[in-house]
């Protein structure tokens, strides 16, 4: 029996992950540091996410994580436990602590155990990429312009070495600009927000604009169950794919999604620290084609959402939204 752990899972791309797994029929088991599932609430129908065994517990404790590996009997993990840019910027220290010895941790904790244990799959971050300057292209040579893309780097350094030492096979998945409902923290949050405040008919500014590799959540939750399950030797990362589109072109998207929203979203022209754009062929080498939307009908499937979760009171717009948000492990 398949019996994955989700860490991270009440993030959004965990719980978008958790949903996937549920809806697969395959066992999960969602470890957070947090105790609310709200996201998750977002994404799942009731009785799906009553159905999800919750563990709390933090990433950073090896022995409390092997502990519940061995207690659940888990076969495969699926590791999304981090904290965002603007909380690693606050708080270095704890962010290399969640984002680079939890890594470890889990790496640890499947070598220890590798003759039963599947495949790591791991979210490391477009941000790994070196700090990029106008025309320059996607390289890993330099510095990554964020401390939270360092400590993405280490962890693809740390898959590396548990692969070639310790024969810990792994797939890590470098997101860009992940979008949809439950994506409310981090840099790259503001074209969701737009997408929340579209729906309910008030103005956002996005902070930055340029060009963007754009990703709708579930299908990019889609990718990481299908790494999951597909189990393949060796320790390799990917880039995800997406449709590259400038910033007017999303605005453009939320504003056929959402016509009486024109004119009530603008961004601000600040380009990103890393690539517009990655290629993403490898991925689809190692673990198949992952169906994805047309961005103009993710923006639009969000927007529609979000339109249903607004009726409802479970979200609220406003241009503070992402920086509201309480880091997510």
């Amino acid at each position: 029996m398949t019996r994955v752990l989700v860490t991270g899972a009440y993030g959004c791309i965990g719980a978008w992950v958790v949903r996937d797994l549920v809806r697969r029929d395959v066992d999960v088991i969602a470890h957070d540091i947090g105790d609310d599932p709200r996201r998750m609430a977002l994404v799942m129908e009731p009785d799906e996410l009553e159905g999800v065994t919750r563990v709390r517990g933090d990433i950073t404790d090896l022995a409390a994580l092997e502990t519940l590996i061995d207690a659940h009997e888990v076969t495969n993990i699926i590791h999304l436990a981090a904290l965002q840019v603007p909380f690693c910027r606050e708080d270095p220290v704890r962010g290399a602590q969640v984002n680079v010895v939890g890594t470890v941790n889990v790496f640890e904790a499947v070598a220890r155990r590798a003759d039963r244990m599947g495949p790591v799959v791991y979210a490391s971050s477009v941000a790994a990429y070196d700090a990029i300057d106008s025309g320059s292209v996607p390289a890993m040579s330099s510095i990554p312009g964020t401390l939270y893309g360092v400590y993405k780097r280490a962890n693809e350094g740390t898959a590396a070495i548990y692969g070639a030492e310790r024969g810990v096979s792994s797939v890590g998945l470098r997101p860009h600009t992940v979008y949809g409902p439950g994506r409310d923290q981090g840099l790259t949050s503001a074209p969701t927000a737009a997408m929340l405040a579209a729906a309910a008919g008030v103005p956002y500014r996005i902070p930055y604009g340029g060009r963007s590799q754009f990703q709708y959540a579930p299908d990019v939750a889609r990718a990481f169950v299908q790494a999951a399950l597909v189990g393949r030797d060796g320790a390799t990362v990917h880039n995800l794919a997406g449709e590259a589109v400038a910033m007017d072109g999303v605005v453009a998207a939320i504003e056929a999604a959402a016509p009486a929203a024109a004119g009530l979203i603008e961004f601000d022209d600040v380009l990103l620290p890393f690539p517009s754009e990655v290629d993403a062929t490898s991925l689809a080498e190692t673990i198949g084609v992952v169906a994805e939307l047309p961005f103009a009908e993710g923006v639009a499937d969000a927007v529609a959402r979000f339109r249903r979760l607004l009726a409802d009171g479970r979200v609220t717009p406003g241009p503070s939204a992402a920086a509201s948000a309480s880091p997510v492990q």
